[in-house]
């Protein structure tokens, strides 16, 4: 019988056939209706040559199509690998290559993007499905290969430890790294979504509008509901007021969002005019949410908590609850039911409480490790634990408070950017001697990459020709909003950049070019 996260609408559909899974528009499918289209699918993608192990990428949008691709590729036992649907051409292209995929499933809007990355290097695609408009040569739509599939289900013996997908998070050499997710990781998720609190239930409804190339829009509540049977309302792009808009007339009982989403959320006009009596749990993850966001929210009645969690960990990993979300305020809460946390000095000793060291995880929600990356995979893993590479410490009652990222990774609005990523494509340009990239603060976006530039000696440049270079080699979320220019960079007596002085120094100022 098939075990995997596919399985999960197959069963529901058994049990309770009837009830709405997904609402897109006009648009509703019950779960008698998503199995048997992911069924159909699933038997196309054989009849297109795809068999267990087989990596199905997808740059999709928020859709139906999403959840289906995923789902069928599931009940086949191949691995999904979602996309990031804001990343450039030649980022989509290292992705391809990288996870070998060989099926490629494009939103219409991001076909563009879709068939300029099919010309990079080791790039194998053998089949592509279009969602929504024109086909073009070589493409097949997406509804029609579905249509052609038997309504049956598939015989593929899916195991649970089998890899469900891969999930890239960008990696400290500038290149991203593969997260194996099985659907046992997922499964765990979703059983450690279920030990705290309120919990999930089948008669619950969200907005899933967070995208579900992450692993946040992806894992705090759209897959558990579809293992609880509740429903998933898909909106493909975020917008404040749709978002409200839909939010009250589905009567979401559920909501995840990022910091800035809630943010934007308080922004619109009329706000109470929008019924949000029927929301029970308001979960903001992502990266720390301002206390006046909490505080709003909190205002309006709402249980507002936080989450932290990790692509490597399918993503939960701690809860700060609505009771101690205001008191223990810039903790990422306690370690949810079957998350083991420890902080460890530089020899992987327990730290004694309140002292700062690394995050290190055990649990089964824990990733497999990196894709092809035996060497990363282990240093990740060493002792039996995984290292997070976040600095933090861990309160008498185990409330843990993140105080740096040994990587010094930026969080922006929500997404991860790696600075070292950056400063290699700027270094590219001609008029660049050297260039460090950190994280200031930011009003909207929580932090922002700010480019610290040193030029070439009699070479000239402007800040907007630097950020527009940038932007026509990079996702817009990992380009700098502004550029100061240095004589030279600070550094230490071995040569190593002092990104600590940089922070200092360039935090503030009036020159920020707007996204």
């Amino acid at each position: 019988m098939d075990k995997g996260i596919g399985s999960w609408v197959a069963t529901r559909a058994f049990l309770s056939g009837d009830r709405v899974a997904l609402v897109q528009g006009e648009r509703r499918l019950t779960y008698a209706d998503l199995d048997g289209r992911t069924d159909q699918l699933a038997r196309a993608l054989r009849a297109l040559g795809v068999r267990r192990g087989d990596r199905v990428a997808g740059l999709l949008l928020n859709s139906v199509a999403f959840l289906e691709t995923m789902l069928a590729t599931a009940k086949l036992g191949a691995v999904f690998v979602p996309m990031n649907v804001r990343l450039a051409p030649p980022e989509v292209s290292y992705l391809l290559a990288d996870s070998g995929a060989d099926t490629f499933v494009y939103s219409a809007p991001l076909a563009p993007v879709a068939r300029a990355a099919l010309t990079g290097d080791g790039v194998r695609i053998r089949s592509r499905l279009l969602v929504g408009g024109e086909v073009e040569d070589g493409e097949f739509d997406y509804e029609q290969v579905l249509a052609g599939g038997e309504p049956r289900p598939v015989d593929s013996d899916v195991d649970r430890r089998d890899l469900s997908c891969l999930m890239y998070t960008s990696g400290t050499t500038g290149r991203p790294k593969g997260a194996m997710l099985t659907h046992d990781n997922h499964l765990w998720n979703v059983v450690n979504s279920l030990s705290f609190g309120r919990g999930l239930r089948e008669s619950d409804v969200t907005v899933t509008v967070a995208p579900m190339f992450h692993i946040g829009g992806l894992g705090v509540h759209t897959l558990p509901l579809l293992y609880v049977g509740g429903t998933n309302v898909v909106l493909p792009s975020f917008d404040p007021i749709r978002t409200l808009e839909v939010m009250s007339r589905e009567r979401a009982t559920v909501q995840f969002m990022v910091p800035a989403m809630w943010a934007a959320l308080m922004s619109v006009p009329g706000f109470d005019g929008y019924d949000l009596s029927s929301l029970e749990l308001a979960v903001s993850g992502g990266a720390p949410c301002p206390l006046p966001v909490i505080d709003f929210f909190q205002g309006k009645g709402l249980p507002f908590q936080e989450g932290f969690g990790m692509t490597e960990t399918a993503p939960l990993v701690s809860v700060l609850d609505a009771d101690h979300v205001k008191e223990k305020a810039g903790s990422i809460g306690r370690a949810v039911f079957h998350v083991q946390a420890r902080i460890v000095d530089d020899t992987d000793r327990n730290q004694p409480a309140d002292e700062v060291g690394e995050l290190v995880l055990r649990g089964p929600n824990v990733f497999a490790g990196y894709w092809g990356l035996p060497e990363a995979t282990a240093e990740a893993f060493r002792g039996g634990w995984f290292h997070t590479g976040d600095l933090g410490r861990m309160d008498a009652e185990g409330f843990i408070t993140l105080v740096d990222r040994k990587k010094d990774m930026i969080i922006s609005g929500g997404e991860n950017v790696y600075p070292i990523e950056v400063e290699q494509v700027l270094y590219r340009h001609d008029a660049i001697r050297e260039v460090a990239v950190v994280g200031v603060p930011d009003d909207r976006w929580g932090e922002t990459p700010v480019a610290v530039v040193a030029l070439q000696d009699g070479a000239g440049t402007t800040a907007e020709e630097l950020i527009a270079y940038a932007r026509e080699r990079l996702a817009h979320f990992k380009c700098p909003t502004r550029v100061e220019f240095v004589p030279e960079l600070p550094r230490n007596a071995t040569g190593k950049v002092l990104k600590t002085v940089l922070r200092q120094q360039h935090g503030g100022g009036e020159h920020a070019v707007l996204r």
